[in-house]
């Protein structure tokens, strides 16, 4: 399986500290210079900077069309750029408006959300409820949507 990602979903996931989920859920993680820009030069010293960089299994991808980089976010842009080029399964985006544009281009999106929660489905993540819990601390994520979620799989609410 082909999974590109942009730098929230690995930045968030290195401050719920569940980066481990992502090598577990996917063997292989492609990232844009721009994203691995973001996160471990522009973000050094910061959570995810030093997950990525020594992340074997993340691997760094140039984005052959530069001139699709022009809306958003240019670690947004990359990455569904980078995932058309390389013809990914999935790319990992938190963005609304980045998703809303990868999936205009027939991408399949997942976020952080999707990743605790395919984790916790396939049984690599015990807690839900306490990530999504460590989520609200860590991001800007609505209570409502994280209820609405744990609701929708039969667990206690936050």
């Amino acid at each position: 399986m082909i999974v590109v990602s942009d730098s929230s979903p690995l930045v968030i996931l290195a401050k719920l500290n569940h980066f481990d989920l992502l090598r577990t859920l996917f063997s292989q993680v492609y990232i844009s210079a721009e994203v691995r820009h973001e996160v471990v030069v522009s973000g050094a010293g910061l959570p995810g900077a030093s997950e990525v960089d020594r992340a074997t299994w993340i691997e760094t991808k140039q984005v052959q069309n530069r001139t699709e980089l022009s809306e958003l976010g240019i670690g947004e842009l990359s990455a569904i750029v980078l995932a058309k080029e390389i013809r990914a399964n999935i790319v990992l985006l938190d963005d609304y408006e980045a998703r809303r544009l990868a999936k205009g281009e027939n991408l399949e999106v997942r976020g952080t959300l999707g990743v605790l929660e395919t984790s916790f489905r396939q049984g690599h993540l015990a807690d839900l409820r306490g990530a999504f819990e460590q989520l609200l601390k860590h991001s800007y994520i609505d209570p409502r949507l994280l209820n609405e979620r744990l609701r929708a799989m039969g667990l206690p609410l936050l």
